[in-house]
């Protein structure tokens, strides 16, 4: 069974920079893509990132490029999402996901069902 923790969540007012964390157990992490889902009140749960297994790929949200940025230590089990100019409509609980593999590509990276483990969510708040 794989267990993922989020961290770094938090309040930040508009124009900020938050850091979150999700550390993942087990041995064979650096093997499976990873991503970033997030969910706000009253909207769908929406994908936010991904990550290739050695990093070396990234997808991204349209609403979050150039201000988003994935990343994964896998000597460390972890994988970061970096959230600068935070905007209130950020506002969400962030998930952290593991995929059924490493293939994300064809699109597959933004569908929910190609993602196997999900951690407990931290909360972002951007406030204006």
């Amino acid at each position: 069974q794989v267990q993922l923790v989020e961290s770094g969540g938090g309040s930040v007012q508009a124009g900020g920079s938050l850091r979150l964390s999700c550390a993942a157990s087990g041995r064979t992490f650096s093997g499976y893509a990873m991503g970033w889902f997030r969910l706000a009140p009253g909207k769908e749960r929406e994908v936010v990132a991904a990550i290739s297994g050695s990093g070396g790929r990234t997808y991204y949200a349209d609403f979050v490029k150039g201000r988003f940025t994935i990343s994964r230590d896998n000597a460390k089990n972890t994988v970061y999402l970096q959230m600068n100019s935070l905007k209130p409509e950020d506002t969400a609980v962030y998930y952290c996901a593991r995929a059924r593999s490493n293939y994300i590509g064809g699109g597959t990276w933004a569908g929910s069902d190609n993602y196997e483990y999900w951690g407990q969510g931290t909360q972002v708040t951007v406030s204006s």
